[in-house]
This record gives C-alpha cells, structure tokens and sequence, in this order.
C-alpha cells in the first residue's frame, strides 16, 4: 500500500516517515510529499503531486497551524486550511484515492464540560479553528469516505512545540509560570503516528465506521501546568512550575478552555484503548521509543 504523507517536513508528517520498516508499515510505502511537490497555497499543484506518487492513501498532514498568526493573515489560513483541502478532497475522488485528514480541537468554543464527541456542535474562537473546521466541511463534501481526525495539544520530543519549550526555558531558569485554567490532554505525535497508520488499515478493512469525523488522544485530563509539572518532573525536578490564569499571557487568538477530545470511539474501531496522557509522555521521553505500541 502506498500511502502519501503530505506536510512531510512538519512534526507529525516527519514523525509518520520514521515509521518506514516499523512494523506497524510492513505493508506500507511511506512516501513523503513536501511542499516543494504539493502547496497548498497552490492548490493547481494537487493533482499533479496525486499524478506523480500515484498514492493508495493521502495521509494530510500539511496545515497552516501558527494560532495567532492567523487572526492577521485569514485569507492565506482559509486557504491553506479550508479551501485546498477540499480540493484535495476532491482530487483524491476523482481518482479513488483514499484520504485521512488531520484536524484539530480549536473546532470547539472550549465550554463544554465532558470530553467532545465528534458530533458536537463545533464553534471555533478564531480564524484558525474556523479554517480548520471550513477545511472538514469542504472535504466530506467532495469525498464523503474520507476519514478526519481531530487531534489536541500535539507534542513530540522533536520540533517546536510546549515539551521542548519547557525544557529550554527549565535550563536557564529556576521558576516557570505556566497557564493552569485550561484543560485538555497532551498527544504524543509518536504514538498518533503509529496509530494513523494502524487506522489506514481500518479504513481498508472497514470503509463505513472509518468514514467521517472521529477524535484522537490519550487517556486523561489535565492542564498546561499540570503537563509542565509531569514534564520537569521527569528532566528538571529542581524547577519550580507556578500556576498563572491565561490572563497572565494575553495572545490574539482566544484559547479554549476546554478541549477535551474524547477518544474511546476511535480506539473501540481498533480494538483496544489508548494509553495515558501520562504513559505516553514517559514513551516520549524514552530513547528507545518508538520500538512499537499494542497493535
């Protein structure tokens, strides 16, 4: 099975093609696809990247992702996020292609009180969530087999993202103030990496419960602070983590509150339940990961 990765340079695209000989893609050829083959500010440029790797799956990774940077540059998130994915979509039809597509939790105004099922009503807070949501709409409508997953607080031990910034500001400070009103559950890129990949096979085997919107994540709840304290505690016990409201740190964009995706749906297609938010961050953390998680 051929399976192209698009946004392939990104922390959750570079993590899928680590993956190649895993045995989790025995079966698989992972084929990256970077924005110097597929662009999607360019979305003339789909149908010849689909043309070129001739994919048995298009694993869509590729997004506009800077949250506040949106709320200045609408049209080119719009674009990036809402409009080329339906295009894709609906190149991917026109050649019975198979398509996955990562989405995100910003979907959700952050008021609920349970975690969110897919079928939620959604009510994004900035431009980013609405491009993102616009970009789920656009896709079931031109290809309505295609699978979405909606993903939150996505974090690896490479790249830029929160585990690393709490690292590099714990080697030079002895306090860090951490926002602790919001509440969600951190995702290991590493094991949704693997867990894709598993969820490809699902669609080929099982096309009618794959199809749609479904959530990923671990098991759990917590906030940034609490994520900031599991994190120092394992690489800088010494470093103090302060609670702070998020009115301690203003930005553009408005955050959920909650954004809590609940994942059991996606783990009972699987047949198995996810593993702690906690378990996977000490997997994160492990050099030896990935050596492979429960199939």
């Amino acid at each position: 099975m051929r399976v192209m990765i698009t946004g392939s340079t990104g922390q959750l695209g570079g993590r899928l093609l680590t993956l190649s000989g895993h045995p989790v893609a025995w079966d698989k050829e992972l084929l990256a696809c970077g924005r110097d083959l597929l662009d999607l500010e360019r979305p003339e440029t789909i149908p010849g990247a689909l043309d070129r790797l001739r994919p048995d799956v298009v694993l869509s990774c590729a997004a506009y992702t800077a949250v506040d940077g949106a709320e200045d540059e609408a049209e080119r998130a719009h674009l990036i996020n809402g409009e080329a994915p339906g295009r894709l979509a609906a190149a991917c039809a026109e050649r019975g292609i198979r398509l996955l597509h990562i989405s995100t939790d910003y979907v959700f105004d952050g008021t609920g009180t349970r975690p969110y099922l897919p079928t939620d009503p959604t009510s994004p807070l900035g431009v980013y969530g609405a491009s993102k949501r616009e970009g789920e709409r656009a896709i079931l409508a031109a290809l309505p087999s295609a699978s979405i997953i909606r993903v939150s607080w996505l974090y690896d031990r490479d790249g830029k993202n929160f585990l690393n910034t709490m690292l590099r500001l714990a080697a030079d400070r002895d306090v860090l103030t951490v926002v602790d009103d919001q509440q969600g559950c951190p995702t290991h890129a590493g094991h949704l990496a693997e867990d894709l990949l598993h969820w490809v096979d699902r669609m080929v085997q099982d096309p009618d419960r794959t199809a749609g919107l479904h959530h990923y994540g671990h098991r759990g709840l917590t906030t940034w602070h609490g994520f900031a304290t599991a994190i120092l505690a394992r690489r800088a016990p010494d470093v103090e983590v302060r609670p702070v409201p998020t009115s301690a740190f203003p930005t553009k964009a408005r955050r959920p509150a909650y954004s809590k995706l609940d994942e059991r749906p996606f783990f009972e297609a699987l047949g198995r339940e996810s593993v702690t938010w906690e378990a996977a961050l000490e997997s994160c953390l492990s050099p030896t990961f990935p050596t492979g998680t429960p199939n």
